[in-house]
């Protein structure tokens, strides 16, 4: 029996002509939806050079609008998620507690911010400060927007730090303590470095939920982040919808690919500390670990569920 085999049945003669009809099938209909878009879109004028060439030709454009707007997007997402990130942290280790007193409160904060949608927070943030605060109307948008990224996103990343710690192995802490180290420094020393790097692609799609979520502020709160500059762009080029929205989502395709490539790259770099990281015990202290191990295991029973 082959190696592929074991997984799946591989597929018969004619299992494979149904699949190459059934992928045939596919790319004819994928193509046909694409010739019919871009002939709908060259009926409406909106495949012409003149749509497009100020994006080319016309630097105003982008010191104007496209780049003010992304300085506004990165501002709010990069305030969100510097706060975010420790506040989800913290969250995260209160909900992991022995203490009740610590640990359910925590909780219910954690699971209400998650339950309210995020455009409503932004929304009673931004009467809360309307009402209560002296802000500018000029940066009370960019202050609710930050608010209600926050008060959402902390939540999750909570939820994520939580469930990552919970996913190592019972042996790292059990390691720890039998070593004598005190479930804190298990928790900053052993515990949550490993989950870090475990947790880093969720963590990443979560960062890039952010970046998303601020053209939240710019539909309802007005704030000028990117996505909104396309009325602005519209307006005074000619209503050339398509290209701006084109050219728009293509900023964040790059924004986000790059948070995504950083965010490759810092695994890699965490993954090869950890590999060479390791500390070297003399002959004295590992013999006291190896002794302390040893007497663990003789006295340990079995558990209780």
């Amino acid at each position: 029996m082959s190696g592929h085999s074991v997984l799946y049945d591989a597929p018969g003669a004619r299992a494979r002509r149904r699949n190459i009809l059934y992928t045939a099938v596919f790319l004819t209909a994928f193509a046909f939806a694409v010739w019919w878009l871009l002939s709908a879109m060259a009926d409406k004028q909106q495949l012409t050079a003149a749509k497009w060439r100020p994006f080319v030709t016309d630097p105003e454009v982008w010191t104007t609008y496209l780049l003010p707007g992304l300085r506004e997007t990165l501002l709010a997402a990069g305030l969100s998620i510097v706060i975010a990130l420790p506040v989800g942290a913290l969250l995260g280790l209160g909900r992991l507690s022995d203490h009740a007193w610590v640990r359910v409160p925590v909780g219910v904060v954690v699971e209400f911010f998650r339950a309210v949608p995020v455009l409503l927070m932004m929304v009673f943030a931004a009467q809360l400060y309307v009402q209560f605060s002296s802000l500018s109307s000029d940066v009370r948008p960019l202050y609710a927007v930050v608010t209600g990224l926050v008060l959402y996103n902390a939540s999750v990343l909570a939820e994520i730090v939580r469930a990552g710690i919970l996913s190592l192995p019972r042996g790292q802490s059990d390691a720890a303590l039998a070593i004598g180290m005190r479930k804190g420094q298990t928790m900053v020393s052993v515990l949550l470095p490993q989950a870090v790097t475990a947790m880093l692609p969720v963590l990443v799609s979560q960062l890039v939920v952010i970046v998303k979520d601020t053209a939240l502020g710019g539909a309802l709160l007005g704030l000028p982040e990117l996505l909104s500059q396309n009325r602005t762009i519209t307006a005074n080029y000619g209503a050339n919808t398509i290209a701006a929205f084109t050219v728009i989502a293509l900023l964040y395709i790059a924004v986000n690919s790059s948070l995504t490539r950083f965010a490759g790259w810092l695994e890699r770099r965490l993954r090869r500390a950890r590999r060479s990281g390791g500390v070297v015990l003399a002959a004295d202290a590992t013999d006291g670990v190896e002794e302390i191990a040893a007497t663990t295991a003789k006295g340990a029973g079995p558990r209780e569920g």
